[in-house]
C-alpha cells in the first residue's frame, strides 16, 4: 500500500478514505467533501460502501467545517462507492443524482454529459465517462482544476474492465476525452476513487492508453498461439499477476476479446 490516507487536498475537496481497503479498492473508497471555503453546503461525490462508521466519519467531516451535506453525487453504481447512498441520504436528507435513474434519490434530475452542479459557488461539471461501467461519471472541480473520476482512473495501478458491464471501446474514448481535459487546461489534477491524488495527469492518462494497446496486443498474440477462451489468455497474458486476481483478469480479458471481435 501507499501509505494513502486521505485529507484534505486542496481548499475545497476532502477525502474520507473508507475503512475497505484491499486487493481490489487499493487503500479503501476515496469519499469525496466538496465545499467552497466559508460555505455551509457541500457536495459528497461517492460516499462508499454501506458502512455506518464511515458514513459517520463523512458526517463528521463535514460538521467539522461548519456545513452540511446539500446533494450526493455518485460516480457509478458499484457497491464499494454507491452502497451506502441510501443510508446517507437518510442521514443528511440530501438528494442523491446519478446517471443511472436506479441510484438516484429525492426530486433532483439525473446527471449527464455538461450538466452542471452548482451548490453555493462550488461549480462542477459532469463527464460521462463510459467503459469501467455503462453509467460511469466523472467531475470537473472548476476552481481547482481538478477531475473526480471514480474508478475511471485510479491513483496507483490501472482499472479492471470487467465484462459485460466494462467495455473497452467506450473506455477507451473516455481515456482520450479526459486527456483532450488536460490538453485543453482545463484538469491538472486527479481526484480518484481509489489511491492517492494525481498531480501529472498527462503521462497518466497516456500510459493507460498504451497499457491497453499492449494488453491487446497480448491478447492476440495469445489467440494466434492457440488460446480459445478468456481463462486460457489469462494464463498466458497473466503470468506475472497473483492467481488471487486472475478472476477479475477474466473478465477483463472477455471484455478485450468482445472489443477484439467487434468490426
Amino acid at each position: 500500500m501507499s501509505g494513502w490516507s486521505g485529507g484534505q487536498i486542496t481548499d475545497r475537496a476532502l477525502c474520507v478514505l473508507a475503512p475497505n481497503a484491499g486487493p481490489m479498492t487499493l487503500d479503501g473508497t476515496n469519499t469525496w467533501v466538496l465545499r467552497e471555503p466559508g460555505s455551509e453546503q457541500a457536495i459528497v461525490v461517492d460516499p462508499g460502501p454501506d458502512d455506518e462508521s464511515h458514513l459517520q466519519a463523512v458526517l463528521a467531516a463535514v460538521a467539522a467545517v461548519g456545513a452540511r451535506v446539500a446533494v450526493t453525487l455518485l460516480t457509478h453504481h458499484h457497491l464499494d462507492h454507491a452502497g451506502g447512498a441510501v443510508r446517507f441520504a437518510e442521514l443528511t436528507g440530501a438528494p442523491v443524482r446519478a446517471l443511472d435513474p436506479a441510484l438516484r434519490l429525492g426530486d433532483d434530475e439525473g446527471l449527464r454529459e455538461g450538466d452542471a452542479v452548482d451548490v453555493a459557488g462550488l461549480l462542477l461539471r459532469v463527464v460521462e465517462t463510459p467503459g469501467h461501467t455503462r453509467d460511469s461519471l466523472s467531475f470537473v472541480l472548476v476552481a481547482d482544476d481538478a477531475l473526480l473520476t471514480g474508478d475511471t482512473v485510479l491513483g496507483r495501478g490501472t482499472t479492471v474492465i470487467a465484462h459485460p458491464d466494462g467495455v473497452l471501446g467506450p473506455y477507451l474514448d473516455s481515456i482520450a476525452k479526459l486527456r483532450e481535459l488536460v490538453e485543453e487546461g482545463l484538469v491538472d489534477r486527479i481526484l480518484p476513487g481509489h489511491g492517492p491524488v494525481i498531480d501529472q495527469p498527462g503521462p497518466v492518462l497516456d500510459y493507460y492508453l498504451e497499457h491497453r494497446h499492449e494488453r491487446l496486443d497480448q491478447v492476440r498474440a495469445a489467440l494466434e498461439a492457440g488460446a480459445t477462451t478468456a481463462r486460457e489468455v489469462v494464463e498466458v497474458v497473466y503470468q506475472d499477476v497473483d492467481q488471487t486476481l486472475w478472476g477479475a483478469a477474466e473478465l477483463s480479458v472477455q471484455a478485450q476479446l468482445d472489443h477484439l471481435r467487434t468490426p
